[in-house]
């Protein structure tokens, strides 16, 4: 069999992946790994269920090699397995109470060196954490595509197979009950990227 090279398209890997070829499987995991497994860490707050859905996401990949759409991007799809998984790991485990301690490390303003500034940003972000932690299941799964994975709106609706104008909605509400929730923090739109219009 030819060696596979590590800057193969995604499209000739899961041609050779549907021969069996393990090593196009290798090269996408390699590729991919760190995108599935920060969001399933997002989503799930568990480091070991995070690394177990991003294996059980390549397993996928390899079961489903067959089915996959080679003209369509790879990413979504990931995203879209990766999010149903952690979805029913949450439903198990946490009976969808999950916090996005990881989203709340992305979307904070870099640390000041000053200590009182240090104190104060712990504090904000804990207010942020709890903010989040309190969003609806929906929201913080947008809020993690977006914010944390730099997804598109329409990438988004792509991966969690529902409307644009769902994920639209869905993210105008988390921004909403982000607002509301700590709206006793000073200038929140400035620390908190991106949940400013």
């Amino acid at each position: 069999m030819v060696a596979v090279l590590p800057d193969a398209s995604d499209a000739r890997l899961i041609e050779r992946l549907r021969a069996n070829d393990l090593d196009a499987l290798g090269v996408l995991f390699d590729r991919y790994y760190a995108q599935v497994y920060r969001t399933a860490a997002a989503i799930t707050r568990d480091h070991a269920a995070a690394d177990d859905i991003a294996q059980d996401c390549f397993l996928r990949l390899h079961r489903y090699a067959k089915r996959i759409d080679t003209d369509l991007p790879l990413a979504p799809w990931l995203y879209r397995v990766t999010v149903n998984l952690s979805y029913t790991w949450a439903a198990r485990h946490y009976r969808r109470r999950v916090s996005l301690e990881s989203v709340v490390d992305f979307l904070m303003s870099p640390a000041r060196s000053a200590p009182d500034a240090l104190a104060e940003r712990a504090h904000i972000r804990e207010e942020v954490r709890q903010a989040i932690q309190a969003l609806s299941f929906n929201q913080r799964v947008v809020v993690v595509l977006y914010y944390l994975n730099g997804l598109s709106l329409e990438e988004i609706a792509e991966t969690l197979e529902c409307p644009v104008g769902t994920v639209k909605s869905r993210l105008y509400y988390a921004r909403e009950n982000l607002r509301h929730r700590l709206g006793g923090i000073g200038e929140e739109p400035q620390i908190a990227h991106g949940y400013s219009e």
